[in-house]
């Protein structure tokens, strides 16, 4: 299985899912960390894929996305950004209505 049918099974299995650094009990990098804690704080479930586990996906997602960095929000199968881009969202109420509305 390449690692763009890879990345479309793992979006098909749940409506958000965070591609990051680490894990959300212990996130690797401060983008990854901030990332987590948004979705936390909107009380949103989500999957979480630990790209560093699996330099395939890691490799893998930045080009699926056409997004150079780390973390990754996706929210049914769309990418939405990264954590500065989840940030803005979260301060203007984009995101809660995003995830809301999905």
């Amino acid at each position: 299985m390449s690692a763009n049918e890879r990345i479309e099974k793992i979006l098909g299995q749940s409506k958000v899912v965070l591609f990051m650094k680490g894990t959300p009990n212990s996130p690797k990098c401060g983008f990854s960390a901030r990332a987590t804690s948004i979705l936390q704080d909107l009380d949103t479930e989500f999957a979480s894929v630990d790209v560093l586990m699996d330099p395939e996906i890691r490799d893998g997602i930045k080009t699926y996305g056409n997004w150079p960095t780390i973390p990754q929000l996706y929210v049914n199968k769309q990418l939405v950004g990264g954590s500065d881009i989840m940030m803005e969202m979260y301060q203007s109420g984009e995101l809660q209505t995003l995830l809301k509305t999905n």
